[in-house]
């Protein structure tokens, strides 16, 4: 039998996460523990679909990317931990432009909750940004997922960044009152900045005086880079 050549696959569910823009969102999932709810679509929201689902630590979620599919996709892509001109194949790198659009990633189980007669799945350690579709969500399985000996030959040669993180001392006064809100606030936003999000050809740079900018929550984060650390500057609530 010949197999079809293109195939429909369903939204089931999105993801709620602190991350409002594609901006600064880590590199690959659990380089920060930041927290996703997932909640489940029309037709899909039955709890009996994940039944047994409490037996496993860490689970897949497969997702869509996307805000980026109306730009197509290339056979070769710029490949960031190359210093982002350097190019690689599409199908040999994680770029979110891809034929098909589809990413995973690998999260911490957190648990089942419900809400408004709504079925959520709460996560740790997502890389993906807010109102994310899924597609499926499968578990982590170990002995079969782990490889003890596979080799990442790119970390030799451009290491992923981790710099110190500061937030100015005129700050803790508005990063106290953010925290009863989000409580965990400031270990997300150093565990993103550690990270140098920044294009890849100017994280070289020691000092930045340029003021970057990103939204975690519902907080706009400006940030510098002095003396090869990042500064937090800047912190407003929106909306």
């Amino acid at each position: 039998m010949t197999a079809p050549s293109s195939f429909d696959i369903a939204s089931i569910a999105t993801i709620a996460t602190p991350f409002k823009q594609k901006f600064a969102i880590p590199r690959q999932p659990n380089l920060a523990k930041a927290q996703g709810v997932i909640t489940f679509g029309e037709g899909f929201n039955d709890i009996n679909m994940l039944k047994g689902i409490e037996h496993y630590s860490h689970l897949w979620l497969l997702f869509i990317f996307h805000q980026n599919l109306e730009r197509g996709w290339k056979s070769t892509v710029k490949a960031p931990r190359l210093g982002g001109n350097a190019t690689m194949g599409v199908l040999a790198s994680r770029s979110t432009h891809r034929p098909n659009g589809i990413g995973m990633s690998v999260v911490v189980n957190k648990g089942i909750t419900s809400r408004n007669g709504q079925t959520q799945l709460c996560v740790e350690g997502v890389d993906l940004v807010d109102g994310t579709p899924l597609i499926d969500v499968k578990p982590y399985i170990s002995y079969a997922d782990s490889v003890d000996n596979a080799k990442d030959k790119l970390d030799d040669i451009n290491p992923i960044p981790h710099r110190d993180v500061f937030f100015a001392p005129s700050l803790s006064s508005m990063l106290a009152k953010i925290e009863t809100k989000h409580s965990d606030f400031s270990a997300l936003v150093t565990a993103v900045l550690a990270q140098d999000p920044r294009p890849a050809y100017k994280q070289h740079l020691d000092n930045d005086e340029k003021i970057y900018r990103v939204t975690l929550y519902d907080i706009d984060v400006g940030f510098t880079i002095k003396n090869a650390a990042v500064c937090v500057t800047e912190l407003v609530q929106l909306g």
